[in-house]
């Protein structure tokens, strides 16, 4: 299940969609909309796509993360448009038969989804600037 969403996301859902008796493992990740930025107060996020190729590329991952570890299931949910602080901006979840392949497409998966899919976001700051993170640029520290 890969999917962008104008909609909160719901992580029990995502749970379920990868939740399995052949599986001994299942991760959760949420990337939130966090408060303060490199020492500057957000005040909200904005997240635009290129839809259809943001949709082939979730899909991309999934088959990639598939072939390089035994996954049972497999669920990405990214959220688009306004998103306020606190809310969750995107969900993976993986299942495996043991955790660490669990854990290591899980972070593989959102790894790549920063470099790779055409996801922007906006950082909207309390002071009323605003600045766009496309991908493939470094993002370290920043939300989701």
């Amino acid at each position: 299940m890969n999917r962008l969403t104008y909609s909160p996301i719901d992580p029990g859902a995502a749970i379920a969609k990868v939740r399995s008796v052949d599986a001994g493992a299942v991760v959760l990740f949420l990337g939130t909309a966090r408060q303060s930025t490199a020492g500057r107060s957000t005040s909200s996020l904005d997240y635009e796509a290129y839809p259809e190729m943001a949709a082939k590329e979730l899909a991309a991952l999934e088959d990639e993360a598939r072939r390089r570890w035994n996954l049972v299931q497999c669920a990405i949910v990214h959220r688009l448009g306004h998103v306020e602080i606190g809310e969750i901006c995107v969900a993976i979840a993986v299942s495996s038969a043991h955790r660490q392949a669990a854990f290591e497409a899980g972070k593989w998966l959102i790894d790549e989804m920063k470099r790779t899919v055409p996801i922007w976001k906006c950082e909207n700051w309390a002071d009323g600037s605003s600045d766009w993170v496309h991908p493939g640029l470094s993002e370290e520290g920043t939300s989701g």
